[in-house]
């Protein structure tokens, strides 16, 4: 995984974007449960408003010395502890006492023995702080008749603004003129009586109390209510909702990188042609964006570097075309003087100079066919394709370099007919080019292989030489490169045969490689052409 991870920075990039995306779920989560929390607490305030704001109220009204037994009375009618504080003496936080001077409610968790609501009486130095375990009816019943009968101390004219003193924002308190609508008759009988009605909405998850202020007539019809529920967002659809946004994201993300990484594969495929010697590749550019600066950039570098070796090209091609003419002039030169004397020692030197000239006439001519090829290369021509039979191709090889090594026995292996879809001309060179180095090093045997595999043609060179070390396996394929220092006919060569073979290689979109002769014990070199199935005959290579 490591490895797949270290190979594809799409993978990588992706991998740490999901990540992030994880973190991104655990952190809604929380969120989320953070929210809930906070819509919990605020309608637990909002819940003990009304209750704070009428015990305040009441207290205000009473006598300061009245307050002690009237909180007693009202602890065992409501069933909770209330009680009256110095603010002074308890330790509340600046934020705390913040909220508290607003006119706000406190609702604080009593570590699972019920809760304490907390709210400041007016004039800001005392602190009514309420105790209790739990909500229950007899606490809603006995609320309900305390607000009643603060209400019934005005006037029926009066109540509505009296009882706007106390109404919270949260929760609906009303007096109305009528009876409240979709009670029953047993419920009407006993808010007649002047009992409390706690009516429930199961389909809500809220209920309400009803209560018939006495003496009748307007605004004596009590109505708290109704009071929902706090219903938290249940974990289901919390779970879903994030999955559905992380889906959208991932989804989102993939597209983006994906885009990315194709753009970078097109780059990256680009530089892989250009290495392989197709100079004429360039970077299709989509956009202003870096990638597409990055395009550019490496467009330029392509055209730079493709008319660099144009120019290199060009100049080895004219040095190899004017040493021709210098060469021709001594060979005649040479011939001229052979005609003139007899003396055999000056005729050997002669015969020494004719050869140097050859030398030199089959450099010249390996530095044009070098040249050649890399022109072709980098401007980007056509190279005709034809089929051919390899095993003749073959023959005419060892046909004309057989006479040059006749203390050799040069063979081609038994095997059927192999046709292959290649420039002839090329690979008839890179082929007589393998044999001929395998001349010179053998000491008695070359055997030339032609087989046939899945989409390839495989022509192998081998000899019973010395052999190629495997450290120098790479190096004899660059220009001028050979395994000693001599540069005699016969065991030198010219160092532009083997970087001429891997140039057509190149061009047939195949390689060329050296290691050891199972059978003969020295070296073998081994072109691999691809083919490509339902080949047609006169079709073309095209060099991107």
């Amino acid at each position: 995984m490591r490895r797949v991870l270290g190979d594809s920075t799409f993978l990588r990039v992706y991998v740490l974007l999901a990540l992030a995306l994880l973190l991104t779920f655990g952190l809604a989560l929380v969120g989320v449960a953070m929210v809930d929390q906070v819509r919990r607490e605020h309608q637990r305030e909002q819940l003990a408003e009304v209750p704070m704001r009428l015990l305040a109220q009441r207290l205000e009204a009473l006598p300061a010395g009245s307050h002690p037994d009237w909180l007693e009375a009202q602890a065992r009618r409501l069933d909770l502890t209330p009680s009256v504080l110095p603010v002074q003496s308890t330790s509340l936080g600046y934020f705390t006492r913040l909220r508290l001077e607003r006119g706000k409610v406190l609702v604080q968790e009593r570590d699972g023995r019920g809760w304490r609501l907390q709210k400041l009486l007016p004039g800001g130095d005392r602190l009514l702080q309420v105790d209790l375990a739990g909500l229950s009816e007899q606490q809603l019943r006995g609320l309900t008749e305390l607000l009643a009968e603060w209400l019934v101390e005005t006037p029926p004219a009066e109540r509505r603004a009296r009882l706007s003193r106390v109404a919270a924002g949260s929760i609906s308190v009303d007096l109305g003129d009528t009876p409240p609508a979709g009670l029953d008759a047993y419920q009407l009988g006993r808010l007649a009586d002047g009992e409390v009605v706690i009516r429930l909405f199961p389909g809500r998850w809220a209920m309400a109390m009803y209560l018939a202020l006495p003496g009748g007539g307007e605004a004596s019809w009590l109505t708290i209510g109704p009071v929902e529920a706090f219903e938290p967002v249940p974990g289901s659809l919390q779970l879903l909702v994030v999955l559905i946004l992380l889906a959208v994201l991932g989804a989102t993300i993939y597209l983006i990188v994906r885009g990315v990484e194709a753009r970078m594969a097109r780059l990256e495929l680009a530089a892989s042609r250009i290495a392989a010697g197709r100079l004429d590749t360039r970077v299709k550019v989509e956009s202003s964006d870096f990638l597409g600066r990055l395009g550019m950039a490496f467009n330029g570098m392509a055209a730079q570097v493709q008319a660099l070796l144009r120019a290199q090209q060009d100049m080895i091609r004219a040095v190899s075309h004017e040493l021709r003419t210098p060469v021709a002039r001594i060979r005649f030169a040479v011939q001229m003087v052979d005609d003139m004397t007899d003396d055999p020692s000056i005729r050997r030197q002669l015969q020494g100079i004719d050869g140097d000239i050859e030398e030199l006439d089959g450099l010249v001519d390996e530095i044009l066919t070098y040249a050649r090829l890399g022109s072709d290369a980098v401007n980007g021509r056509e190279m005709q394709a034809g089929l051919v039979e390899c095993r003749a191709m073959v023959e005419r090889v060892i046909a004309a370099l057989a006479p040059l090594h006749v203390h050799l026995a040069i063979a081609l292996a038994e095997g059927p007919e192999v046709e292959a879809l290649v420039e002839a001309r090329y690979l008839q060179r890179a082929v007589q080019n393998l044999v001929a180095n395998a001349c010179r090093h053998a000491r008695s045997r070359v055997v030339i292989r032609v087989e046939a595999e899945p989409r390839l043609v495989r022509i192998d060179v081998e000899d019973d030489g010395p052999g190629v070390p495997a450290g120098e396996r790479q190096a004899i394929f660059k220009p001028f490169a050979r395994l000693d220092d001599s540069r005699t006919r016969s065991s030198g060569g010219y160092g532009l045969g083997l970087s001429i073979v891997q140039k057509v290689m190149i061009w047939h979109g195949g390689s060329v490689a050296v290691d050891d002769s199972p059978e003969l014990g020295g070296a073998r070199f081994t072109l691999l052409l691809p083919q490509r199935p339902g080949h047609d005959l006169g079709g073309t290579l095209t060099q991107a």
